[in-house]
């Protein structure tokens, strides 16, 4: 099985330009031709939040119709962001009911895959930061606790760890903690992969391994300074694929964009000199 992760799209209404400058809406088309081009197309994708940039109606209907080729041809599941807004959300993916297993927040788990996917609802309306309550982390255990046998990536938002990004590690996870606490209880669970940071960033934890997937528009500035201003760079636009071997789950970044090659490595089966 393959998972593609695709996080932080920040589509605007009229496709206008994310801070006058990215344009979000045109990169995410060119996302989704990207992974509907390659060569082994990936079996399901999820969306880590920050879908749109005001949470508003005009914005979701302009992300349907730059993802309906994948929503024609993938399974696609969609989860909010700090920047989204859970009803809205709702309301324009209405035939998406997995919105709605649980009213409280949109959190859910698919089970028709190799991999189960469950999703978390970390947004704090009207806040960059993130937060998982008891109610949310109890749904969790109980959900993970249902399947224990089964490979499990668990998805949200908000990285539960520090990055070392200062401004980005100030919009802290509240709940972090007893998070890593439910994770390490169920070692079924493969993969914590978030989105947030505009960055891949991996890290070990709750004996597991959590991941931050890059946007495929702009990325944070790698900046490790405590104090470091919060600002963004057109670095190569990207997402991830994340492979389920039988046995493991193997991570990769994939870059948007039209680069030199491939080329070989060999001719006539001796390495080129």
């Amino acid at each position: 099985m393959i998972l593609c992760q695709i996080s932080d799209t920040h589509i605007k209404a009229e496709r206008r330009k994310a801070y006058g400058i990215v344009d979000t809406s045109a990169m995410l088309e060119r996302c989704v031709q990207h992974v509907l081009a390659r060569p082994q197309r990936p079996d399901a994708v999820i969306f880590t939040g920050d879908l749109v940039d005001w949470g508003r109606h005009e914005e979701y209907a302009l992300l349907r119709e730059l993802i309906q080729p994948l929503l024609e041809a993938l399974p696609v599941y969609l989860m909010p962001g700090n920047h989204d807004d859970r009803q809205v959300l709702r309301d324009a993916f209405g035939e998406h009911t997995y919105l709605r297993q649980w009213e409280a927040f949109v959190q859910y788990a698919i089970d028709e895959h190799p991999v189960r996917l469950v999703a978390l609802d970390t947004l704090i309306p009207g806040s960059g930061s993130g937060e998982l309550c008891a109610q949310r982390l109890q749904w969790l255990d109980r959900t993970l606790g249902a399947q224990p046998d089964k490979p499990t990536v668990v998805a949200l938002h908000h990285p539960p760890f520090a990055t070392g990004i200062g401004h980005m590690d100030r919009l802290t996870l509240a709940g972090s903690q007893a998070l890593a606490q439910v994770i390490a209880r169920h070692p079924q669970v493969e993969r914590v992969i978030a989105g947030h940071l505009h960055r891949p960033i991996t890290v070990r934890f709750a004996g597991t391994v959590a991941s931050t997937c890059p946007s495929p528009a702009h990325q944070v500035a790698l900046d490790l300074a405590p104090d470091a201003a919060d600002n963004y760079v057109l670095e190569p636009p990207g997402y991830q694929l994340h492979w389920w071997s039988g046995q493991q789950l193997v991570s990769h970044t994939a870059y948007v964009g039209e680069y030199e090659g491939p080329y070989p490595f060999r001719m006539g089966g001796q390495l080129i000199d």
